[in-house]
């Protein structure tokens, strides 16, 4: 306590100092102060010193209360507050004065405090988890520098790290050429590619806008993410011109189906012109037959997008890479290594499979205060008016750099460890009573229901189904106001809640599947 209240006041009295040698300065500026609008011009204003002690004390404060207790299974996913609670225990005013240092740290420790660790080895709430150091590292460094990338005068480094990234992950699709950005999200991604694909077949829409286009229609499974049907509608493509194609019982698109849908479309007068299969459903991480829907897709001309957001990371794989067999054969390619891969949220790529400045061509709006063609250097690594952005993040980075810390043969390990975990599991589920797979995964999505003692003679009837839908949500609460980890649930399909394990993190351990189960039994055996 003593030494606490030493050190507390240690600080005050820096405050003070500090203060006292502010306001020094401030009456020399005063004393040959040149004014416009009543404002002193002299010298800088903010103060860099006291912001640079800022600085440190609050990496002090993350490093000891992130970093170093990220792998930590003692500490808690989470400090769980309702939102009325939660308000009176953070300041969230905004006031008309500024806040002391010491003030401004302790909001620090108390956003980290009641924030969810999603880094912690025992959140699975998401198709996103753990920490990866390198790419934290890096993501401290942008932040520091505050770049934009558009043009190479402002962010050279970065746009040279975006191109030998995107060079590399074109490689791994199985490309010759291609072109990307990288986008802030997996659904901006896919709008992209829509938006590509119709500027393709009709790229009059770029200047004439809708009218007198004919009707659009966009194919994807049953399964596909919620963005697809949500790019339709901010296109103006209208989202009752997006065919759902059914997919099997396992949750891949069925590609007879997809054939049927696209000759309806055509015998209605529409313009079929865009299919967006999935690699790695959001659910149940499955992955649609590429091949076979290339197959149809080139019979008809249409533009092949592969969302893989989720499963692209499986390309890294030499022997799981096979999920994603005829990913080549797509026009264009969402892959998020911000999941799988660990890289920080967001890190996302749209590629394309195209040489001919597409992309650019679409989006393209030729700003002259930016995209000057007379500049003193190689325009070409302008790329800036690839974007519908106009300031964007260096998210290549923080995948740059993990790639380089790491290797390929890193990278490698990573997927195949969480999908090695994800078996295991699945075999432990199986052994155990009260629980149930809902099917055999392909990828790191179990999903499972926990069937309580009180239902496990049950008949499996109506009754049966609707008191199992309660199971998983209570759980879900009382892990939550535990702490002891984050797990989701949804009900899918015309089947009732059930458990969505998500597996990522190398953090993980087998110990931590045992007590997923364990702690699911635990919670629920007296429902």
């Amino acid at each position: 306590m003593n030494g606490n209240a030493g050190g507390e006041g240690g600080m005050m009295m820096e405050e003070e100092e500090a203060k006292m040698n502010n306001q020094r300065e401030a009456l020399q500026r005063k004393k040959n102060a040149i004014l416009v609008d009543g404002v002193i011009l002299n010298g800088p204003v903010a103060d860099a010193k006291a912001g640079e002690k800022f600085v440190e004390e609050a990496s002090k404060i993350i490093m000891e209360e992130v970093i170093k207790k990220a792998a930590d299974v003692t500490e808690k996913v989470c400090e769980w507050h309702p939102p009325e609670k939660l308000k009176t225990l953070l300041d969230l005013e905004l006031k008309d004065t500024g806040e002391t240092h010491q003030r401004l740290l302790q909001f620090c420790q108390d956003i980290i405090r009641f924030s969810v660790k999603t880094n912690h080895p025992r959140f699975f709430n998401q198709l996103y988890a753990g920490i990866d150091y390198y790419s934290l590292a890096a993501r401290f460094i942008t932040e520091a520098l505050n770049p934009s990338v558009y043009t190479y005068e402002v962010s050279p480094v970065f746009l040279l790290v975006e191109e030998a990234v995107l060079k590399k992950m074109i490689e791994f699709i199985g490309w010759e050429e291609g072109d990307g950005i990288f986008n802030p999200g997996g659904s901006v991604s896919n709008m992209y590619a829509m938006n590509l694909a119709r500027y393709r077949y009709c790229p009059d829409i770029k200047e004439r806008g809708l009218s007198g286009m004919p009707r659009l229609v966009v194919f994807t499974s049953e399964e596909c993410h919620y963005s697809v049907k949500k790019a339709a509608s901010f296109l103006g493509i209208g989202t009752q011109n997006v065919y759902f194609v059914k997919s099997d019982e396992r949750g891949k698109m069925i590609p007879e189906e997809l054939e049927k849908q696209v000759q309806r479309a055509r015998k209605e007068g529409s313009a079929p012109f865009f299919v967006s299969a999935t690699a790695g459903t959001t659910v149940l991480g499955a992955f649609d037959p590429l091949d076979e829907i290339a197959d149809i897709c080139e019979k008809h001309d249409l533009w092949l997008h592969v969302d893989a957001s989720w499963g692209g990371s499986a390309l890294l794989s030499r022997k799981h890479r096979k999920l994603l067999q005829g990913i080549h054969r797509a026009n264009s390619v969402a892959w998020n290594p911000h999941k799988m891969l660990m890289a920080g949220i967001q890190c996302c790529a749209l590629l394309v499979k195209d040489s001919s400045d597409l992309l650019k061509r679409c989006y393209s709006a030729n700003a002259s205060y930016l995209f000057q063609q007379d500049k003193f250097y190689d325009v070409s690594y302008d790329t800036g008016d690839k974007s519908i952005q106009c300031s964007r993040r260096a998210d290549a980075f923080k995948f740059w750099m993990t790639w380089k810390a790491l290797g390929t043969t890193g990278l490698e390990e990573r997927v195949n460890r969480a999908l090695a975990l994800a078996r295991y599991l699945v075999d432990e589920i199986k052994k155990r009573e009260g629980f149930q797979l809902l099917l055999e995964p392909e990828y790191a999505n179990i999903c499972f229901w926990y069937i309580p003692p009180s239902l496990r003679n049950m008949e499996k009837g109506q009754e049966f189904w609707e008191k199992l839908n309660h199971v998983a949500p209570i759980i879900k609460e009382r892990m939550m106001k535990k702490g002891s980890m984050m797990l989701g649930y949804q009900p899918h399909r015309g089947k009732v809640n059930f458990f969505r394990q998500v597996i990522i993190s190398p953090q993980v351990s087998r110990e931590d599947m045992d007590f997923l189960l364990d702690e699911i039994d635990s919670l629920g055996k007296d429902l």
